[in-house]
């Protein structure tokens, strides 16, 4: 502890690493005291009424499907109906589709390999995908609040400004924390965007806290303290155990053994070095848990902005489908199957074959070419899958946990863990890459 203590004091006697923290932290500050600025014509108690949430539990866990995933990513800000409800999600939203877009249109993955120019100018694309898939948000997000009564409905008035208003609040929102997380990214330190998101969820402690007491006591009345006690302490013992999983899986990697032949050229002898190359456990991070968590949210999304007064039995089910028993494994099969997509498209067993082959690289024991690439393919598959199940597990894991204890929306399960042990394994890498660059120890040695 002293160790760690000492690296603090090492990297605050740095003066471009102290301003580097500075800035990053008062940008964080920036967007917690923006978390709490209402949008005008919402009722932040009205929403929490329609949603069955109470002020004490707001976003304090993940038992509510998008809406309660949303209000995590967004520290709060959605059950508090603030300019930042929507969070930084449209951003990622748009990340990932102009990812799958590089793969599979040749201009656009041309364009990404031509170096500082290329990615700008895709990194220009994002922006305006991201105010525009914001706007959609903001839209159908306005018009799954609207209800025909006027004493219920979130929304305090259903005029063409009100609607204005909101949604152009929520994009304007959005937009805002896009800038400073790339403000973070390059003048900070860390990634902006993954920092944004972890200090929404750590905000979220004392309220995820004061609820895990407040249920606690409601069991110790209504059975006995040493059993409630005993739940408690089951609870802890669970997040203690969930960390040492993630940050395992995290920073697990399989490295595949490189071999390179000798070449003479001239009088030198060149290459003969061993190699290997690196295969993250979880390549693809917390990426499936987005995507499956935005996929099953369309359908109820579309119809709420379609037909929000539906009384069809079929688009009720759908609306209703995330209080149902088959909701959990349906979600689960889809984080394991936006795993193995997200994996194949960010590893390319074949083109790795590729360059090895050009640089005179082999896997001993494997021919090169065709025989490598199905090689790597094959380790590539049984990786993933360890990661799919993991992740799956990751996103069932509160229903579970509530299932056994009785106890549900416990603030550190699931996804909240995985996110927060990810970004700050990321951000000390990246501060102990600082100090180690002026011959100070890191957090990590």
């Amino acid at each position: 502890m002293s160790g760690l203590f000492e690296t603090i004091r090492n990297a605050f006697k740095i003066p471009d690493l102290r301003r580097k923290l500075f800035f990053t932290l008062i940008l964080l500050l920036i967007f917690r005291l923006g978390s709490h600025i209402p949008v005008p014509g919402i009722d932040p108690e009205r929403l929490k009424q329609a949603l069955g949430i109470g002020a004490a539990g707001a976003g304090a866990g993940e038992g509510l499907g998008i809406y309660s995933f949303l209000d995590l990513m967004s520290g709060g800000a959605f059950m508090m109906a603030s300019i930042f409800a929507m969070s930084i999600q449209p951003y990622i939203t748009a990340s990932i589709i102009m990812q799958l877009l590089t793969v599979a249109i040749p201009k656009i993955e041309q364009m990404a390999k031509e170096g500082e120019e290329g990615r700008k100018k895709i990194g220009q694309w994002i922006r305006y995908a991201t105010v525009i898939l914001a706007f959609l948000q903001a839209t159908g997000l306005y018009f799954g609040f609207k209800t025909n009564d006027p004493f219920t409905s979130p929304i305090r008035d259903h005029s063409i400004i009100t609607f204005i208003l909101v949604t152009l609040s929520f994009t304007a929102g959005t937009a805002f924390l896009m800038w400073l997380g790339e403000q973070i990214t390059e003048h900070g330190i860390g990634n902006g965007i993954s920092l944004l998101i972890f200090a929404g969820i750590v905000s979220r402690a004392p309220y995820g806290i004061l609820q895990l007491v407040e249920l606690t006591r409601d069991r110790a009345a209504t059975s006995n303290l040493i059993f409630a006690g005993i739940t408690v302490l089951m609870i802890l013992l669970v997040l203690l155990v969930m960390i040492v999983a993630v940050v395992f899986v995290q920073e697990a990697e399989r490295k595949i053994p490189v071999q390179y032949a000798k070449r003479v050229v001239g009088q030198k002898m060149y290459g003969g070095q061993k190699s290997h190359i690196p295969i993250k456990v979880n390549l693809a991070g917390v990426i499936p848990i987005i995507f499956a968590m935005s996929f099953v949210a369309f359908p109820p999304t579309i119809i709420s902005f379609l037909a929000p007064d539906t009384q069809n039995r079929f688009l009720l089910f759908i609306m209703r489908a995330q209080g149902n028993l088959w909701f959990v494994p349906l979600t689960a099969i889809l984080v394991g199957f936006f795993t193995f997509f997200y994996a194949f498209i960010q590893f390319n067993p074949i083109e790795i074959a590729n360059n090895l082959k050009k640089s005179a690289g082999y896997i001993p024991g494997i021919r090169p070419g065709k025989p490598t690439s199905d090689y790597i393919m094959r380790v590539l598959n049984r990786i993933t899958w360890f990661s799919a199940f993991f992740l799956s597990a990751v996103t069932v894991f509160p229903s579970l946990l509530a299932t056994i204890t009785g106890i549900s929306g416990v603030w550190f399960a699931g996804t909240g863990v995985l996110i927060l042990v990810g970004v700050a394994l990321d951000t000390m890498k990246q501060i102990e890459s600082q100090m180690l660059m002026r011959h100070y120890k890191g957090f990590l040695e």
